[in-house]
């Protein structure tokens, strides 16, 4: 079942893709779906109004989560680029609600920021709470997969040794456009699935999340055991190799860019770089 988030002239709602049509499901986005425990029979039974998948405007998945938490240094490839050892713990961080976009939003670009980076991530969808959760429980506590781009003021980033001001800027980190249950993916709650980011048209990463070095059970046993993981969290597994900051010398994004960040079987996002300078 693959689910997401749109928006209509006058409201957003959680649809169920169906063919080539989007279901409306009568709550107004999937963190609301997952808010009930019977969300999976209500989604597939309903059979609200049809709208053309192909026409959809994206709202972000997930508008108000909880909680996200980030995972940094969970591919190999790129903690070998990034010069560290492998890590014994996942190495976390959060995001806030207000740095989420649609999957075809225009990401804004800091003025205050020269070091402007994409980072494509497998992000776990949870859909039911979860606390010090184990096993079987940890694994029913996923709703699926979805697609997200941790994008980082690098520059912000590594002021500090904590990371939190580099990837917490408004209107930056897309997410979408669906949520897609493990039942229909290779592997299941550990999906092996194709990543990569590109940015205008040359491919930057590229990789499997097969080499998660903490897979998604794992991650959610490790951040359940902290804290309690409510429906619609979202956890954000890291980033494989290629971002623009490893490369000699290192390449950023710059308004007018185009970054397209896809994974098999869950979809893409295709985002335009734009300048954001002022304020609300």
């Amino acid at each position: 079942m693959k689910l997401a988030t749109i928006r209509l002239a006058d409201r957003t709602t959680a649809v169920r893709l169906d063919g080539e049509d989007l279901v409306d499901l009568g709550v107004s986005d999937v963190g609301a779906l997952l808010a009930q425990p019977d969300w999976r029979e209500l989604a597939e039974s309903a059979d609200g109004e049809r709208y053309a998948a192909a026409d959809a405007d994206f709202a972000t998945l997930v508008p108000n989560p909880s909680k996200v938490v980030c995972v940094g240094l969970n591919y190999k490839t790129h903690i070998q680029e990034m010069g560290r050892d492998l890590p014994e713990y996942p190495t976390l961080f959060c995001k806030f609600a207000d740095t989420l976009i649609g999957a075809g939003d225009e990401i804004q670009r800091p003025a205050e920021t020269e070091e402007f980076d994409w980072e494509v991530e497998l992000a776990v969808v949870i859909g039911a709470p979860a606390r010090r959760a184990s096993g079987a429980d940890a694994e029913a506590a996923i709703a699926g997969f979805t697609v997200l781009n941790d994008i980082t003021c690098r520059d912000w980033q590594f002021r500090t040794r904590e990371w939190l001001q580099g990837k917490n800027w408004d209107a930056t980190t897309p997410v979408g456009p669906y949520l897609v249950t493990p039942d229909e993916l290779p592997g299941g709650v550990r999906p092996a699935l194709a990543v990569s980011c590109t940015v205008d048209g040359q491919v930057m990463q590229q990789d499997n999340t097969s080499d998660l070095l903490f897979d998604p059970v794992h991650l959610v046993e490790y951040c359940s055991t902290m804290i309690r993981l409510n429906p619609g969290d979202l956890i954000a597994t890291g980033t494989p190799g290629g971002v623009g900051h490893a490369r000699k010398p290192p390449v950023y994004l710059q308004a007018g860019q185009s970054v397209i960040t896809e994974i098999d079987g869950l979809g893409r996002l295709e985002n335009v770089v734009v300048a954001d300078g002022g304020s609300v």
